[in-house]
């Protein structure tokens, strides 16, 4: 098959399920959600993808807590609360991977194996710090600095026994066990010569220097596999050893183009990615490891890592702002939100008034604060008073576009660039800076309502002209809105078009969606419920 398109390859990290999804899961998954959108509303052929990460030692814990039998059966009892959720959000991924899939298995495999074959791995022994919780490794050196750390910072000394981790400030243990190890500290200066090459790489700048410092403070080989447990993917060459599960985790960005399998045509055509949405607090692995772990196997680097920051809660007991995780216990539940916002509104205040490469606290207060403002008294107040007065005032229908529909008005010169300056802004995965430019054209359309007064004009019948051209020009700003609200607000951008009597299919032409004229008019409109009912206390 020929594929004229151009491919966009968008991930999500694979999720761990020990727990079901919180608000801060849904949250990534959102973030790609958007882009996908967006791409496939600029023409491109997108793929999608997200999953869920079945392997390592929690995974095998919590299905022994929770009295499964296995924990696969684990797993798939947790896939719903995942799949689910995503259906509820209007998640528009093309692909979910599961890394207890044989296609996953066999890829893992094939790569292990070509690790071997071109000399990047070696069998050693263990002796280090370990986090259970977050199944991560730490060097002494780290160890030793996060303590130092934390005495300048004035907080108690740890236990030296179980000194606490450098993420989440949980006590680490020391193992001891035999393990493959990843040549990982040849590739310290091929990556600082990446970065460098291709500077934004890492996304935002914050992030990436926090990477430079890392890797300039020199890298140690990586245990790759553990042999105390068998909950994970058998080593093609040593079948006691299971892959560690962040290798495992980060190869399903190519197992789920078919690398390994009998026809990797997708995995030539697509790969390499042109991003990856992660947290800040998962850099490590997609930044430095996986950009090694590719060169390693002799393949190319993702385009871009873009690292958002966590969404905060204030921890009732301490006072201290944490990070929401499902391992810390206070985690909101979406439903929560989409009980209070609904699902289109709760897309749109965690798009565009979060700050993405930053943490940002939750609150419902400002949750309402910007559904209506943003929303109900402005979005939604647009399309009940300029659909109305079109039904009142045209008989049901929208006028025809006149013949000076180009000519300069408030309205058309402010949807004059809209498209492009939103574009820029996407690009970015500056949601909020792209949603501006859409509220600034829903503003100068209220603005212009009440400038232009069409009330008054329909009392003269010599103004029937004019009547026309301003409900038109507002009717046309409708409908760019929709189209540019469409990655955000899916389901309402659908409604608003059906409204209008025009295809309720997103645009697979963004730009010429957006040009100022598109709108024939004549065609019957419906006022219809308010978008988004004003929240009251």
């Amino acid at each position: 098959m020929e594929h004229t398109k151009p491919s966009y390859y968008i991930t999500t990290p694979i999720y761990y399920v020990n727990a079901k999804p919180h608000l801060g899961t849904a949250y990534c998954t959102i973030l790609a959600d958007v882009q996908a959108r967006f791409r496939r509303a600029c023409g491109c052929d997108v793929k999608f993808l997200t999953g869920m990460d079945e392997h390592g030692e929690k995974v095998a814990e919590a299905a022994e807590k929770n009295g499964f039998d296995s924990p696969q059966a684990w797993c798939d009892s947790m896939e719903p609360a995942f799949a689910d959720l995503w259906r509820t959000l209007e998640i528009s991924n093309d692909d979910f991977i599961r890394t207890t899939q044989p296609r996953h298995i066999a890829g893992v495999q094939k790569f292990l194996q070509v690790l071997l074959d071109r000399g990047y791995i070696y069998k050693g022994a263990y002796d280090g710090w370990y986090c259970r919780p977050d199944e991560t490794y730490f060097t002494d050196t780290q160890v030793r600095h996060h303590e130092e750390d934390r005495r300048a910072a004035g907080e108690e000394p740890a236990d030296p026994e179980h000194p606490l981790c450098p993420d989440c400030d949980r006590p680490l243990e020391r193992i001891k066990e035999e393990s493959w190890f990843f040549k990982l500290s040849e590739f310290q200066q091929p990556l600082l010569d990446f970065y460098e090459a291709h500077p934004d790489f890492i996304q935002p700048e914050t992030r990436r220097n926090e990477v430079l410092s890392f890797v300039k403070g020199g890298l140690k080989d990586l245990s790759i596999s553990r042999s105390t447990f068998d909950w994970g993917v058998p080593f093609p060459f040593d079948e006691k050893h299971v892959a560690y599960v962040w290798v495992d985790a980060l190869i399903n960005y190519i197992t789920a183009l078919g690398y390994g399998s009998d026809d990797e045509s997708e995995f030539h055509r697509r790969w390499p990615a042109q991003v990856h949405v992660v947290g800040k607090d998962i850099i490590r692995f997609h930044c430095v490891i996986w950009p090694a772990l590719l060169m390693a196997a002799g393949l190319p680097l993702p385009e871009r890592v873009f690292v958002h920051g966590f969404l905060t809660v204030r921890n009732e007991e301490t006072g201290k702002i944490e990070k929401m995780s499902k391992s810390r216990g206070n985690a909101i539940a979406p439903e929560e939100v989409i009980d209070l916002l609904g699902v289109e509104a709760y897309r749109y205040y965690f798009m565009t008034d979060v700050a993405h490469g930053t943490d940002a606290p939750i609150s419902w207060g400002r949750m309402r604060q910007v559904y209506n403002a943003d929303l109900a008294n402005s979005w939604g107040n647009l399309v009940s008073r300029t659909l109305n007065m079109s039904v009142k005032y045209f008989d049901g229908c929208a006028p025809v576009r006149p013949a000076d529909f180009d000519a300069p008005s408030p309205v058309r010169d402010a949807c004059a660039g809209v498209f492009e300056r939103y574009a820029a802004a996407m690009e970015q995965m500056d949601y909020g800076a792209a949603a501006g430019e859409v509220f600034a054209i829903v503003s100068a359309a209220n603005h212009y309502i009440e400038d232009s007064a069409p009330w008054a004009l329909a009392k003269d019948p010599e103004k029937a002209d004019e009547l026309a051209r301003v409900i038109w020009s507002l009717i046309e700003v409708i409908r760019i809105a929709a189209e540019l609200y469409e990655p955000f607000m899916p389901c309402i951008s659908a409604e608003v078009r059906r409204r209008l009597s025009l295809s309720t299919e997103p645009s697979t032409d963004l730009a010429a969606a957006c040009v100022w004229g598109g709108l024939a008019g004549g065609e019957p409109v419906e006022k219809g419920d308010p978008l988004f009912p004003r929240l009251v206390d």
